[in-house]
């Protein structure tokens, strides 16, 4: 696995990391054995920057990655998120929380979880509307002059934010959904404004939360259990249908590479700078290990010439959180 620097001073990791997520929370019904086993092979093929976050489960997937990682701390590069606020009972209360005494007192929970005495990247999940975010990185900065955390990071925020907390710590990353299927960041000033200040790129749901894979053609394609897709409205049957067209030039694309679409699509993210590094999320090793194939390829001129000319931005039929989610993102 190739590996690649985020931020200045830079930390190291593989230019694929593996997004945590789904083996606890959010894409149906959950199987800890295969997890693990998952989280194992990862490490054997070079992949070692776990993502994950305390609102998975919550509290559930560092728990995991925590037994995973168990005897081994120093061969993992561990990142998790906060503010997504967890109530007293330990569910969501779906609100964001980014006072500096609610994120001081979740990094205890989280590293209690994860096993270890230090994390080497924490984000903020998302922006506090009413706080402002100096006073997060404030708090998130006293977390690194404690040693309790390495480097910080921000997940989706826009260029001005961006700008804000850097400028009261420096940004090791920026996490952002970015894939064929969401292209934002390119349009938005994100990807202008982490190069302008040598922070890095980590693009989550590269596979377009699965429908770039090709396997979903209609919502009984999404597994059963608590999934987030069942409310997302690029899922609805509608939106499917308007976007399937795009996967299956994709995949007709990829065939003639002699390749496959899943190849294809982190191959692309791979694809727009050595600054981006990209954490596909599955459960189960065989997708791990067709997604760790793709850091090897590289696409042709031509092949991503014709990649624009199918998924440019805009293409995606459907927003990809609910509406009330959308209008607080990249702030």
């Amino acid at each position: 696995m190739k590996h690649r620097t985020l931020g200045t001073p830079g930390l190291d990791v593989p230019a694929q990391g593996l997004g945590c997520m789904g083996m606890t929370f959010g894409y149906g019904n959950a199987d800890a054995t295969e997890a693990l086993a998952t989280i194992d092979r990862a490490l054997e093929l070079g992949v070692n920057l776990l993502d994950t976050a305390d609102m998975y489960g919550p509290h559930t997937n560092e728990e995991l990655i925590g037994r995973a990682i168990a005897g081994r701390r120093d061969q993992v590069v561990l990142a998790s998120k906060v503010g997504n606020e967890i109530g007293a009972d330990g569910q969501l209360t779906w609100r964001i929380n980014g006072r500096p005494d609610y994120i001081r007192r979740s990094i205890e929970g989280t590293l209690r979880r994860l096993g270890t005495d230090h994390l080497d990247l924490y984000y903020l999940h998302r922006v506090d509307p009413e706080v402002p975010v100096e006073e997060s990185f404030g708090a998130l900065a006293e977390l690194v002059q404690a040693g309790l955390v390495k480097h910080l990071g921000i997940s989706e925020a826009g260029p001005a934010t961006i700008r804000r907390a850097h400028a009261v710590h420096p940004l090791t990353a920026v996490q952002t959904e970015y894939s064929l299927f969401t292209r934002d960041v390119e349009v938005n000033g994100v990807l202008d404004t982490v190069r302008e200040l040598g922070i890095g790129f980590v693009a989550y749901s590269p596979l377009g939360r699965g429908f770039l894979t090709g396997t979903i053609r209609d919502t009984s394609d999404i597994p059963e259990g608590l999934d987030f897709r069942r409310i997302a409205p690029r899922f609805k049957d509608e939106n499917i249908r308007r976007n399937l067209p795009v996967v299956d030039q994709l995949s007709d694309l990829a065939a003639a590479a002699d390749t496959t679409v899943v190849r294809l699509a982190l191959a692309w993210v791979l694809s727009r700078g050595e600054d981006v590094v990209a954490i596909p999320g599955t459960k189960r090793r065989t997708y791990l290990e067709e997604n760790v194939s793709a850091a090897d390829l590289e696409l042709s001129a031509d092949v991503l010439a014709a990649i624009d000319t199918i998924a440019p931005y805009g293409v995606t039929a459907g927003n990809r959180y609910p509406d009330a989610e959308m209008a607080a993102l990249t702030r």
